[in-house]
């Protein structure tokens, strides 16, 4: 009888433990947004490292779910491009292992978002023997965001990128014009906006 009521507890709070990882990821994903596309670029790299305490707190809350490990890498690596320089190192390799730990706790998480987060590392960071950057590593993990995600705006955005870097231009054209297709996320107004404004200049620059 205990061991049924423990169950039957447990269950009844599951939902709520459930809600309150979703409004602490979702007050994350939206100032990460205003950092990213409204703050002022002389003052995203304070921005962006207040929000790398608020992201290891989330993850310190939540220790065995991916979602605050892929947001707690997505934080660290654009609080590295923010911050640029040798000292930026240190962010993008610990965003790399926030990352890699989210994929061995759930590689589907948050539609593969670690998979794009770890491709567009390893295109952007420079290689042996400053960083780890890696074009193939980077194509492997951004088309196995595709995978899972084929309409999905970021993985479109970084894939598209990616080519770019590569020298691919008419190719990423189909993957960056999807960026500007793609559905609107619930909640994600800002980033969203932003994400195809990024893919809309590419696309122009063309």
């Amino acid at each position: 009888m205990k061991r049924l009521l423990l169950v039957i507890l447990c269950l009844a709070a599951q939902p709520l433990w459930a809600a309150a990882l979703e409004t602490e990821l979702a007050d994350i994903q939206h100032r990460w947004a205003e950092i990213q596309y409204q703050v002022p670029e002389d003052e995203k790299e304070k921005a962006f490292e207040r929000l790398a305490s608020e992201a290891e707190q989330f993850v310190a809350h939540y220790p065995d779910r991916a979602e605050p490990l892929i947001w707690q890498g997505i934080v660290l690596s654009t609080y590295a491009g923010a911050k640029g320089g040798l000292g930026a190192l240190g962010l993008v390799k610990d965003a790399r292992k926030s990352l890699e730990a989210a994929l061995a706790i759930d590689p589907g998480a948050l539609d593969g978002s670690a998979y794009t987060s770890l491709g567009s590392l390893y295109y952007q960071v420079p290689g042996w023997p400053l960083g780890f950057g890696d074009d193939d590593k980077a194509r492997q993990y951004l088309q196995k965001a595709l995978a899972i995600n084929p309409d999905g705006m970021d993985a479109n955005f970084f894939f598209g990128d990616f080519l770019l870097d590569q020298g691919e231009p008419e190719r990423a054209r189909s993957y960056l014009q999807k960026v500007l297709e793609a559905p609107g996320r619930a909640g994600r107004d800002v980033a969203d906006a932003g994400r195809r404004e990024e893919a809309r200049s590419r696309l122009d620059a063309l």
